[in-house]
C-alpha cells in the first residue's frame, strides 16, 4: 500500500493532484449538503450526533504514510482554524422539539456557511499547493477538518441535552 501511495505521488504530476482532490472536496462539499437537509426532516439522537466524528476518525490512518505527515507547528495551525470555524457552526446549530421529538432547526445560514467553507478550503488549497507538498496539505485540511468537527458536535450535545432537559413544551428552540 506504501508502494502504490508513493507511486501516485511521485508519478502523478502535483496539477492532477490538486484538480483531483478538488473536485472531490466539491463532491463532498454537495454530500454534506444533501446529507444536512435530510437529517433536518428527522429527528436528532444523541447516537447521530457522535457517530460523524467517530466515522471521520479512520481518516487519522493516512497519517501512518509519510506523505500524509504533518509538523507540529502546521498541526496546531489547522487545528485552530477548525475550532474557530466550529464556533460559527455551534452558534448556527440550534434544536426545536416537536411532539416528542428533537429536530435540528432549518437555518439558511448554515447553507451559506458551509458553502464559505468550502470556498476558503479551496482557495487555501490552490494557494498554499504552491507552497506545500499535495499529501501534507491533505494532512493539514482533514486536521482542519476534525478539529472543525469534534467541538461542534460537542457544541451540538450540549444543546440537544438542554432542549431534552426542560420540560415538552411544542415548539420550544434552543
Amino acid at each position: 500500500m506504501n508502494d502504490l501511495i508513493e507511486m501516485i505521488f511521485t508519478k502523478v504530476p502535483p496539477m492532477y493532484l490538486i484538480i483531483g482532490s478538488t473536485v472531490l472536496a466539491l463532491f463532498m462539499g454537495t454530500m454534506a449538503l444533501i446529507v444536512r437537509t435530510k437529517a433536518a426532516k428527522r429527528p436528532v439522537t444523541p447516537l447521530k450526533i457522535i457517530l460523524p466524528p467517530l466515522f471521520m476518525s479512520t481518516g487519522a490512518l493516512m497519517f501512518l504514510f509519510d506523505e500524509f505527515r504533518v509538523p507540529l507547528p502546521q498541526v496546531l495551525e489547522a487545528l485552530l482554524v477548525g475550532i474557530l470555524f466550529s464556533i460559527i457552526l455551534i452558534k448556527t446549530t440550534n434544536f426545536e422539539r416537536k411532539d416528542n421529538d428533537i429536530y435540528m432547526k432549518r437555518s439558511k445560514a448554515f447553507l451559506f456557511i458551509l458553502l464559505g467553507l468550502l470556498i476558503v478550503r479551496l482557495v487555501g488549497k490552490l494557494l498554499l499547493s504552491n507552497t506545500i507538498d499535495v499529501g501534507e496539505l491533505g494532512g493539514m485540511f482533514w486536521i482542519l477538518a476534525f478539529g472543525m468537527i469534534v467541538p461542534w458536535r460537542i457544541g451540538m450535545l450540549i444543546k440537544y441535552k438542554k432542549i431534552k432537559e426542560v420540560k415538552h413544551e411544542e415548539g420550544v428552540r434552543i
